[in-house]
């Protein structure tokens, strides 16, 4: 897992797993495939039942947050929701914007793809729709969207940098976004930082809470403000797949977080130096 290549096929890999699976026997979550037991496969993800237009076919629980119920949508808005899998997001999102709105949901799982699409099929939404691609570059023209929503994505990206550009890139002049993710406070143990899984699991790929912020304002976003924050714990028999007893304890003890944090910023409605809009 030395190139920010073989990171992105390896969660290709894990996230085309859980796709496949079946959703109603097989419960996934943002651990990824085989790499936490079933009795803990939702230590991050929060239940969306209760949200308007909730689709359980759609909802594979791979999220640590509910960007959707924070993002401010309003009927007619067109909305980009990264990192779609399966539709949640994208099917919350479009009964916030209604039948006059649009949604696109971007992953580039070809697996995720093939079940969104099916999902939005049987729900008969015709402004709805899902594009394979890497939102690094996303396959969107510039200044379309109103709203940019996400759940636990940007942590399995290698360029942080590059998505929060392309975010910037596709919003209107005045747009916002909503994102939930995985942030880190303190270092993470070596074992932890190393394990593929941890990667695709949405932890070693995280980064600093603070750098992740930093990230967003210098990219020129505004009004940065945390909607809303949780502390992840990670069951001890996760933690003994990659650290002794010992190590459990002193990492324990330790002053490291892993929080999940809902993020929101404004593009500038009036463009800012030359270019950037």
């Amino acid at each position: 897992m030395n190139t920010d290549e073989q990171k992105k096929e390896l969660v290709r890999q894990k996230y085309s797993e859980i796709a496949l699976q079946d959703s109603a026997t097989n419960a996934a979550s943002c651990c990824g495939s085989g790499c936490c037991s079933t009795e803990v496969y939702n230590i991050m993800t929060d239940d969306y039942s209760t949200l308007e237009g909730y689709n359980p076919d759609a909802d594979l629980s791979l999220g640590c947050g509910l960007p959707t119920q924070f993002a401010n949508i309003k009927k007619g808005d067109t909305v980009i929701d990264l990192g779609s899998g399966a539709g949640n997001d994208c099917f919350i999102a479009r009964h916030e914007t209604g039948e006059s709105g649009k949604v696109i949901g971007i992953d580039f799982t070809p697996a995720m793809i093939d079940k969104a699409r099916e999902n939005a099929e049987k729900l008969g939404y015709n402004n709805v729709e899902f594009r394979q691609g890497d939102i690094e570059k996303m396959p969107v023209t510039a200044n379309v969207a109103d709203v940019v929503v996400s759940n636990c994505v940007l942590n399995l990206v290698p360029n942080k940098d590059g998505v929060i550009k392309e975010i910037f890139r596709v919003l209107k002049p005045g747009g916002h976004f909503s994102i939930s993710d995985i942030v880190l406070q303190g270092e993470l143990p070596a074992t932890i930082q190393q394990a593929a899984e941890m990667y695709a699991g949405c932890v070693s790929g995280a980064i600093q809470k603070e750098e992740y912020l930093n990230l967003i304002e210098k990219n020129g976003f505004q009004h940065i403000t945390i909607q809303k924050e949780k502390t992840i714990v990670i069951p001890d028999d996760i933690l003994s797949g990659y650290l002794s007893p010992e190590e459990i304890v002193a990492f324990r003890a330790s002053n490291t977080g892993i929080y999940s944090i809902t993020v929101y910023a404004e593009k500038p409605a009036a463009c800012c130096p030359p270019g950037c809009c």
